[in-house]
This record gives C-alpha cells, sequence and structure tokens, in this order.
C-alpha cells in the first residue's frame, strides 16, 4: 500500500477564517457642523458598527468646518462622507447612511451577490 501525501487544507480555511473575524476597520465620517442631519448619520453609522464590527473598528469623525485642511486632503466634496481607510481597498459613502444595505456593501460586509455575511 503506498502512502500518499494528504493536503490537509483545515488549518488554511481556520486561520483565514480568524484572520476576518479579527480583520480591524479604521474609519473616517466627514461631517458639516452639529446638525441633525449629521447626527442622524453618526447614529446610524455607529448602529452598523456595533452590530457588525463590535471592537473591530476605529471610528474619527470630522466636522468639515473645523477642519477642512483634512477635508481637503481626503478630497471630500460632499458631506456626509464616510471613507473606509482599512481594510483595502478605500472606499467613500456619501450620504446620510440610512440605508443599511448600503452600508454593508460599501463597507464589503456582505457581498451584493448573495446577501452573504462576513
Amino acid at each position: 500500500m503506498t502512502d500518499y501525501p494528504v493536503n490537509d487544507a483545515s488549518g488554511d480555511f481556520e486561520e483565514a477564517l480568524n484572520e476576518e473575524a479579527n480583520r480591524r476597520y479604521v474609519l473616517r465620517l466627514y461631517v458639516a457642523g452639529n446638525t441633525q442631519r449629521s447626527a442622524n448619520t453618526i447614529l446610524n453609522l455607529r448602529n452598523v458598527c456595533e452590530e457588525y464590527l463590535q471592537g473591530r473598528y476605529q471610528l474619527e469623525i470630522i466636522d468639515i468646518y473645523q477642519h477642512p485642511e483634512m477635508a481637503k486632503m481626503d478630497q471630500i466634496v460632499a458631506t456626509p462622507t464616510l471613507v473606509k481607510e482599512l481594510p483595502p481597498p478605500i472606499r467613500r459613502i456619501i450620504g446620510d447612511l440610512s440605508e443599511k444595505e448600503r452600508v454593508l456593501v460599501g463597507l464589503n460586509l456582505v457581498n451584493l451577490d448573495d446577501g452573504d455575511q462576513r
């Protein structure tokens, strides 16, 4: 009887799952002033982050009136704008983030084709 090498990929699969579960998201939300729209956008984003990224995200909220240089650096032309810095690729979502499905797709947390959560 000949022994054939066995390629056990289960270890690789488990490692990939752990990497995905530990992936950190770095998010930057640009808003324009202390308005109700800004407050709603922040609340919408925090709700999504707490539900899908609990303990795995860093969120920076930037008021373009107080920090116009940062808006210029990130080439922000409309507010509110969410910039996902990490994990790659960089993504931008413009609007009040009230459409949860759109936010999840934009953050690459669900696959648009089959609704599969990550």
